[in-house]
């Protein structure tokens, strides 16, 4: 009964999120690889440690340089 309470809902949701690797992270923000590592190191971009790589929800990408963009904005 491990984990009963995330059933249904949660798992549809969870198919429906597209995850990028770190190297398309870094060409869709323009930038290096080392930066995207920082970010998600930081704490700045949510990621998902599979084995011994990372992979950032798409959402976390768009919403991370929307924030950016109207924090600069401002």
């Amino acid at each position: 009964m491990h984990g009963s309470a995330r059933t249904g809902g949660d798992a549809a949701r969870l198919s429906e999120v597209k995850f990028l690797t770190v190297a398309e992270v870094a060409q869709v923000m323009r930038v290096s690889k080392m930066t995207v590592y920082r970010l998600v190191h930081s704490g700045e971009l949510p990621a998902v440690r599979v084995g011994r790589s990372f992979r950032v929800p798409e959402q976390a990408v768009q919403e991370y340089l929307r924030d950016a963009y109207v924090a600069d904005g401002m």
